[in-house]
């Protein structure tokens, strides 16, 4: 029977990933992500599903960043009664990833509605909410790397690490067909050589088909020991400033890695001993996974944490739930620094911290993630004169400092490394990047001579 492979989200742009595999009566799912967007746009991107959610086996998700995995409570409101496959880790985090992500999507639809009512329009309904968010990851069944399980009647799934973020996976499916096989390897995302905390990429044998990401396909990162580096810089210069250091964060991973350099850094006795916090109660939860699962890190942490030098909790670090303590952070005049989300500064504490921060030419912006257009992180990376918080105009007179090093994702160089390792190929796939990206590693890929296609989102094609 014919093997078809449907792009459903995700290609010639980064989020809302998900694929679906048929094959006779077997549906197979690779993640289901959140689409993100303005907000009539993503409700309907989100609950308008191109396939028969009811007749899908099984979802395999990669890892728990929301792009991946945000959309698992919608899939089960649509009618998916199938299974569920991730690492262990991966189902600790998206249970947290889930929860705060259904807690946003009512926070957020009991503003709309007040404003609704007030102008009597119709009132909205959220996504989904934090009940249907935990109900949702608690269906996860947890598989470990290199364990093959049969997802669907003739087709088999490994996970393999990616070493992208805790638990994320490189997905392999082998799906038999009369008397032949077909192996299908999806690497998205791609974590990069040598990240601190996680293991390498795994390079993937034999596959048929691959299914690649391509959100750096066009560029070329720093060695991340210049994250390092530039982190020392942008503390010592503040601290003789007299300032303090925010760093708008992501809570899931890049928070942990700050973390792991600055002990480093505090180790090595490079800056001085001064309080770090990380203000975020979510980004203290998904530590907390992180310290329960030592198994899915590298050699060198696992050792750090069972010889009883945790990286995550040395003695000028602490974790900060309660919002009074966090309000008065901002009274604290000594250095110190804040680690807080969210990572593009659109909510979150880290907002409050700009407030009280962003107009004292002492301070220090350091920002250590990818900054969409028309973010408030966006406007302090391009340091527009004066930023509107909350309604309000603020000047920014704080130093800004850009770490671009921290990158979590394959570069263009990497990604190579992984497809040469991968070869020979039938027909690579690239998704999950935005079209120039996806275009330069397109330009680079046929250059070498390999059949590579960019898919459209809802197209369909034959694996042979």
């Amino acid at each position: 029977m014919p093997i078809s492979l449907k792009f459903l989200g995700g290609v010639r742009t980064v989020t809302g990933s998900s694929h679906l595999i048929s094959q006779d009566k077997s549906r197979v799912l690779l993640d289901v992500g959140m689409f993100q967007g303005h907000r009539d746009e993503s409700y309907q991107a989100n609950t308008n599903f191109h396939y028969n959610v009811r007749t899908v086996n099984s979802l395999l998700l990669s890892h728990a960043h929301m792009d991946h995995c945000g959309n698992l409570p919608i899939l089960f409101k649509k009618g998916f009664r199938g299974k569920i496959y991730a690492t262990s880790a991966t189902k600790d985090l998206c249970k947290l990833m889930l929860g705060d992500s259904g807690k946003i999507q009512e926070e957020d639809v009991r503003y709309v509605n007040k404003i609704n009512r007030r102008l009597a329009l119709p009132l909205r309904n959220a996504l989904y909410t934090q009940k249907e968010a935990s109900k949702a990851a608690k269906k996860i069944h947890p598989v470990s790397y290199k364990q093959k399980i049969c997802v669907a009647s003739n087709i088999f799934a490994t996970l393999f690490d990616a070493g992208h973020i805790l638990g994320s996976a490189i997905v392999v499916l082998d799906i038999k067909d009369n008397a032949k096989s077909i192996r299908l390897g999806y690497a998205v995302d791609l974590g990069r050589k040598g990240l601190p905390i996680l293991n390498d990429p795994t390079f993937i044998k034999g596959l048929d088909y691959l299914i690649l990401e391509s959100t750096y396909g066009g560029r070329q990162h720093a060695p991340i020991e210049d994250a390092k580096v530039k982190l020392k810089e942008a503390i010592n210069q503040t601290v003789e400033r007299k300032g303090k250091i925010l760093i708008p964060s992501f809570t899931l991973e890049r928070a942990q890695e700050v973390v792991y350099f600055l002990n480093e850094l505090l180790k090595e006795k490079a800056i001085p001993s001064i309080p770090i916090y990380v203000d975020s109660p979510l980004a203290t939860d998904i530590t907390e996974v992180f310290q329960s699962h030592p198994d899915y890190m590298d050699k060198e942490t696992r050792e750090a944490i069972s010889g009883g030098k945790n990286p995550f909790g040395f003695l000028s670090l602490r974790y900060i739930r309660d919002q009074k303590e966090s309000k008065a952070l901002n009274n604290d005049k000594r250095p110190m620094v804040i680690i807080s989300g969210s990572g593009m500064c659109e909510s979150g504490r880290i907002l409050h911290h700009l407030i009280n921060n962003i107009g004292d030419s002492r301070n220090t912006i350091l920002l250590v993630g990818y900054m969409a257009p028309d973010t408030l992180g966006k406007r302090i990376v391009d340091k527009v004169r004066f930023v509107r918080i909350f309604g309000v105009e603020y000047e920014l007179n704080a130093q800004v400092v850009v770490i671009n090093a921290f990158s979590g994702h394959a570069d263009k160089d990497e990604l190579w490394n992984f497809v040469s390792e991968c070869l020979p190929l039938k027909r690579i796939f690239l998704v999950h990047g935005d079209l120039e990206q996806s275009q330069a590693l397109f330009d680079m890929l046929t250059h070498k001579g390999l059949n590579v296609h960019m898919p459209v989102k809802d197209e369909e094609v034959l694996l042979d």
